[in-house]
């Protein structure tokens, strides 16, 4: 049975900038083909994509990654039940903890409720159908007992579509795991990159003003900075998505609201200082029916030369070689593609895919994986 795979390749220059620092504050590098290069990680651009769902689906189609679940689920009680606001924090813990979510004391306020011990993320649908079956419990009165098998059976239903897509780990129960439907790699320069530093010092107005005062500088700092030509990868299993979203229509609506967020966003670190956010230069979206393929092979060798003089058209140009290269290779022929380019400069790529604005490409994708996913049934 052949299966959908969705892979999405970009281009993007991002000016001076430091989107994705490591511990130091250093901007992330790695060395790829013997050569040190800028890199965003994969984490990074997979939180600045589920920051961008916000404005593309509705709340009730989105999750919520908390440690904070005791506080989330009261919350909810109290919304369907006032009349539980003062029990609701007791009502909550036992929930969760029949439905196999071990807690624990807060860590930092001594009358916090008790947290999960890491990151939980549940679905907006998970935590309202968590409170109802609370509500239920104490309304049957007496003693209130929370059924366990229906507390976990309502954690790890009407999965969210950023669950689906990113997955869930839980990792007192991996029953409750999600597994991924989205690989999304560590973005890597094309080119050789360096980091520099940016020394800086900033006025003291009031100082300034006062005559009798130095001129000198209330602070001083350095920050350090590096700008790239990024090729950036992602891919999507259609078939593991609307298997856990369990629906044609929401999978199809999945994919469209990943591609559309995946190649807009942008991570947001030191966004303020540097004005960095670019959109790609070059996108180029593929249908395929039989495995993921990345074409970071292309850039093994980093620009050099005279590439460096226009890479953003080189890099097109290594695009498009490469992937017809492994194409012919492997006899990998994609069902349709589609590539999306500012200017002349991404013209390289219409040799794997039809050109069209990154709208029609998007909804193009969309319809293709309904039809894909009708004739699954």
């Amino acid at each position: 049975m052949s299966r959908t795979i969705v892979d999405i390749h970009i281009i993007q220059t991002v000016p001076p900038s430091n989107i994705n620092r490591d511990d130091t504050g250093s901007p992330k590098t790695a060395v790829y083909g013997g050569t040190r290069r800028a890199r965003v990680s994969s984490q990074a651009w997979k939180r600045s994509t589920r920051d961008a769902f916000d404005s593309m689906l509705d709340t009730s189609e989105l999750g919520v990654r908390t440690r904070r679940v005791v506080e989330l689920l009261a919350d909810e009680i109290t919304r369907q039940d006032s009349g539980l606001k003062d029990q609701a924090g007791k009502l909550a813990k036992a929930t969760l903890e029949a439905a196999g979510i071990k807690l624990k004391a807060a860590r930092k306020k001594d009358e916090a409720p008790d947290e999960s011990g890491y990151l939980l993320f549940l679905s907006h649908a998970q935590v309202a159908g968590l409170a109802e079956l609370a509500v239920s419990a104490a309304a049957a009165g007496g003693t209130v007992t929370i059924d366990k098998k229906e507390a976990k059976a309502r954690a790890d239903q009407k999965q969210s579509v950023d669950i689906a897509l990113f997955g869930r780990m839980v990792a007192d129960d991996t029953e409750l795991n999600v597994d991924a439907a989205v690989q999304v790699a560590h973005a890597l320069s094309v080119h050789e990159a360096s980091n520099e530093y940016d020394y800086y010092t900033a006025v003291d107005d009031h100082k300034r003003a006062d005559s009798e005062e130095d001129a000198g500088a209330g602070m001083i700092g350095t920050v350090e900075f590096n700008s790239a030509t990024l090729y950036r990868y992602a891919t999507v299993n259609v078939d593991r998505l609307r298997d856990t979203l369990g629906s044609d229509d929401a999978a199809r609506r999945a994919v469209e609201a990943f591609a559309r967020a995946f190649v807009t966003s942008m991570p947001s670190g030191k966004q303020n200082t540097f004005a960095n956010r670019t959109l790609p230069d070059a996108v180029l979206v593929v249908v395929r029916d039989t495995q993921p393929i990345s074409f970071v092979g292309a850039f093994e060798e980093a620009l050099r030369g005279r590439e460096q003089d226009s890479r953003i058209a080189a890099s097109a140009r290594r695009l498009a070689d490469y992937g017809k290269e492994v194409q012919d290779t492997y006899d990998q022929r994609p069902v349709a593609a589609w590539c999306v380019g500012v200017g002349d400069r991404a013209a390289a790529l219409t040799e794997l895919g039809e050109r069209t604005t990154f709208d029609v490409a998007t909804k193009a994708v969309g319809a293709l994986v309904a039809e894909r996913m009708a004739g699954r049934a």
